[in-house]
């Protein structure tokens, strides 16, 4: 496992930070975050990705660190975010994650070089959630309550709409021998809120902590939680290639 592999199999707490926002990546680097997430996808509007990207690469061509949410696979950028993250060797997060063949094919074009973590969002993709769990390649799941509860037409924070869901996803990492789960997101962008990724101006998935019960009170900026058991180094499998 690499340092980063084994940061992303323990995190408790990623924060998004817009790629169209560079100004805000060394403060999103120093909030006490486990792991920063440049967002290339929602944060981003169409005619500002090129940009976003450009951004991200000149800042991890410095030697920082950070996980790439790239945009899903058969949209117009996603291949040139792909090929921005191997360039650089950073962990993909992927959107819409729901095909096993499209996940492995990415994972063979970086050549083992980019661990995938999978935004497990849609219908589909949950019912599927243990064929791309154990994707080669891939080192962590994260729960899309979000987009879920849009197509599901529940509210992204009723937790017994969703539990179905969050459990399923319990049950397909764990089978997969990967590590649990993150969070949902949380769209409150001043004090409480959802359980996601850290963040960026907006939301995100991402789950860290124990299954179904948030941690103690914690700082404004933790918006994710482990679903499932707690997280312990060396206690998962690296991402199989």
């Amino acid at each position: 496992m690499t340092m980063l592999s084994d940061r992303i199999a323990t995190a408790r707490s990623l924060l998004f930070v817009p790629g169209h926002r560079p100004d805000r990546f060394d403060k999103a680097a120093s909030s006490g975050a486990d792991l920063v997430i440049i967002d290339l996808e929602d944060a981003v509007a169409a005619e500002d990705k090129d940009r976003a990207r450009d951004n991200a690469a000149a800042w991890l061509a410095l030697g920082n660190q950070a996980i790439v949410r790239i945009n899903p696979p058969g949209t117009p950028w996603s291949e040139a975010d792909l090929s921005a993250a191997a360039d650089h060797g950073c962990p993909v997060m992927v959107p819409k994650a729901e095909d096993p063949a499209v996940l492995a094919d990415l994972a063979t074009r970086t050549a083992g070089r980019c661990d995938l973590i999978l935004l497990i969002e849609t219908a589909r993709g949950m019912e599927r959630a243990h064929e791309v769990c154990t994707t080669p390649g891939v080192a962590r799941a994260a729960f899309g309550n979000v987009d879920l509860a849009g197509q599901l037409g529940v509210a992204h924070d009723d937790h017994a709409a969703l539990a179905h869901a969050r459990s399923k996803l319990v049950l397909a990492s764990a089978a997969a021998g990967i590590c649990p789960p993150i969070d949902g997101v949380t769209t409150a962008v001043l004090g409480h809120g959802r359980t996601h990724h850290r963040h960026r101006p907006r939301p995100s998935p991402g789950l860290h902590g124990q299954a179904l019960h948030p941690p103690g009170p914690t700082p404004r900026r933790r918006r994710f939680r482990t679903l499932g058991r707690e997280t312990a180094p060396g206690t998962c499998r690296p991402p199989r290639r």
